[in-house]
């Protein structure tokens, strides 16, 4: 019986998400990044086996490459060899939405948006303000935003040796006070050093009996966002990533498992694809702030049905505009904490295709030609990759 009752549930949170976002948007699968630390946990602390197709071992290092998604790596596989001869593990999609602050959070928190708060790029933080999750302007102080014991932190609290790897700027940066917090960090100094990278990554992954070693590479997403995805720039820096992980492969020490993600995927957007929202049907109208990114509005109202009617009368099939409680009602951030609803817009602008809504208060963003964010299957959908190192 108690299958059964799972199952009808399943059902019914399926056909509720689809009716609200549509046959071309996509929510979370059953397995995201939120599940992937506290995976390789279990087979670290003892427990049991880690599942997500993961091989078993008693040292990971997890390499996340931002903005690689599954279908932009497939359509330039024969760019990188490393990567592609790689064990291809469980389907694997990101958290909502899909953007960088949000999946870093659910990777090192193991928990749902609802829950850790981190409602996207920018979102309304509790002095009103659209605070950056990034960079942290307008942020609150880090372990207010996010109270929660990490994922990481409950690892080193069981014993296991786990580190994070990264550009030494982020070292104590809020996102990394906030949500990544636990592990012992070890700065890099020259990110387009391979070599640095991997004697590092070496040192870090054979501390203790048990050991996580974190790895997060950023250049990919960086030149995604100013050159495009289809660029022969970006190609260029898929080799160098396809040049990193061979080169972890080849120096881990015999038995250590390497595991490569990524927190979303990409789409270019075309000049002629770009909403300006000061220019139409007046957007802006009884709109209070406006947050997000530009493939993913949070849009905060006193008024949310007629600001959505608005909404979706201006921009017809171009975005998905749903009210922010009935997301909530259907869980497309996962269960929502009553201490983080208000930072999940009372509206919703969810692009389709590869539209985005831009604003000229954020003039950083019109000079982006790949952007991520929506639901689209190319943004939602990561690859989740592993292999046993070999010696």
């Amino acid at each position: 019986d108690d299958g059964v009752c799972h199952s009808n549930a399943g059902r019914h949170w399926s056909s509720t998400m689809s009716s609200l976002l549509g046959p071309d948007l996509m929510a979370p699968g059953p397995q995201t990044l939120s599940d992937l630390v506290p995976a390789m946990g279990r087979v670290l602390t003892g427990q049991r086996s880690a599942g997500l197709g993961l091989p078993e071992a008693r040292r990971y290092v997890f390499l996340l490459v931002d903005g690689m998604g599954r279908e932009n790596l497939e359509q330039s596989r024969h760019l990188a060899p490393a990567l592609s001869d790689m064990q291809v593990c469980h389907d694997l999609t990101c958290q909502v939405p899909s953007t960088t602050a949000t999946s870093l959070s659910c990777i090192g928190t193991g928990a749902v948006p609802g829950r850790h708060g981190v409602a996207g790029y920018t979102f309304r933080a509790p002095s009103g303000q659209a605070m950056n999750a990034l960079s942290w302007a307008n942020g609150d102080d880090p372990e207010v935003v996010q109270p929660h014991p990490t994922a990481f932190e409950d690892l080193v609290a069981a014993g296991v040796t786990v580190s994070s790897v990264g550009p030494a700027r982020f070292e104590r940066s809020g996102l990394t006070r906030a949500s990544l917090r636990g592990p012992r960090f070890v700065a890099v100094r020259n990110e387009d050093d391979v070599d640095e990278r991997v004697r590092k990554t070496l040192a870090a992954s054979q501390g203790g009996e048990a050991s996580l070693t974190y790895v997060y590479e950023r250049s990919l997403d960086h030149v995604g966002h100013g050159e495009g995805w289809q660029s022969a720039a970006w190609r260029s820096r898929l080799m160098w990533v396809d040049d990193l992980v061979g080169a972890l492969l080849d120096e881990l020490d015999p038995g250590t498992a390497l595991v490569v993600t990524a927190d979303h995927g990409m789409i270019d957007v075309p000049q002629d694809h770009r909403v300006m929202v000061e220019d139409e049907g007046g957007l802006l109208a009884e709109v209070d702030l406006l947050a997000g990114e530009p493939r993913f509005r949070h849009i905060y109202t006193r008024r949310p049905d007629e600001v959505a009617q608005r909404w979706r009368r201006v921009l017809g099939d171009r975005a998905q505009v749903v009210v922010g409680d009935d997301a909530v009602d259907a869980e497309l951030f996962g269960p929502v904490d009553e201490s983080t609803r208000s930072r999940f817009g009372d509206v919703l602008a969810i692009t389709r295709d590869d539209w985005a809504i831009m604003s000229r208060a954020t003039p950083k963003e019109l000079s982006l030609v790949g952007m991520h964010g929506s639901l689209t299957p190319q943004e939602m959908r990561i690859p989740l990759l592993a292999q046993v190192c070999e010696g």
